[in-house]
This record gives C-alpha cells, sequence and structure tokens, in this order.
C-alpha cells in the first residue's frame, strides 16, 4: 500500500474524543454547552469564533465581548466512550442523552444557559 492510502486508512480509523464541553460565566452563573462527536475541534472552533466575534449564540458573544476571554473557563466536562462495537459509528443519540443529562444537573445547581 502506498503512503497515501496508508494515511487515508489510518485517518478512517481516527477517533476523536466526543462528548460535553462548557463555556462557563465565571461571573455569573451562565453557562454554555455542546455535545460535540469531536471535543477538540468543537473547542476550538468555539474559542476562534468567540475571539473572531462570530459565534453563533448572540447572548454568549455579547458577553465574551463585555467580560473578555478572562471572565469565562472552557472545559470538557464528559466524554463519552466508544462502542466495543466497531461498526457503529452514529453517537448523535447518546450525545443527545448526555446534554439532557448535563442541563437537567446545571439547572438544579442554579445555573442558566445562555439563549441562542
Amino acid at each position: 500500500m502506498d503512503r497515501r492510502k496508508e494515511l487515508k486508512e489510518q485517518y478512517k480509523r481516527m477517533k476523536p474524543e466526543m462528548g460535553i464541553f462548557l463555556i462557563k460565566s465565571l461571573t455569573d452563573k451562565r453557562y454554555h454547552l455542546e455535545a460535540v462527536s469531536n471535543l477538540k475541534g468543537a473547542v476550538n472552533r468555539a474559542r476562534f469564533q468567540l475571539s473572531a466575534g462570530s459565534h453563533p449564540n448572540r447572548e454568549l458573544q455579547k458577553a465574551w465581548n463585555e467580560k473578555g476571554e478572562a471572565g469565562f473557563s472552557v472545559e470538557i466536562s464528559e466524554i463519552l466512550a466508544y462502542d466495543k462495537d466497531e461498526s457503529k459509528t452514529d453517537y448523535s443519540e447518546e450525545l443527545g442523552v448526555l446534554q439532557m443529562i448535563w442541563e437537567e444537573k446545571l439547572a438544579s445547581e442554579g445555573w442558566q444557559k445562555y439563549s441562542k
């Protein structure tokens, strides 16, 4: 197998960490939560969008503009493990359930979600 095909196969077998990440305000109990299939990529994307002023959650973006990056924490809250069944590729249902669990947990602790 040539190097190019080998790299393509290696890429296809890669399994990025998936799960929940939170952006929390350090000054009030507000948060933004995402359940994603690629945590590292999603965290990097969110940070870039916020620093560029183009995050789709306008309320979060406004708060970020006012407080700056130092006013927030960005944290990976939970990593979802892959199934032992290698053929499974769609984890959207599991991520959705995990998101609901985290939203309920945060609400019970008095946190409020940034609306869109």
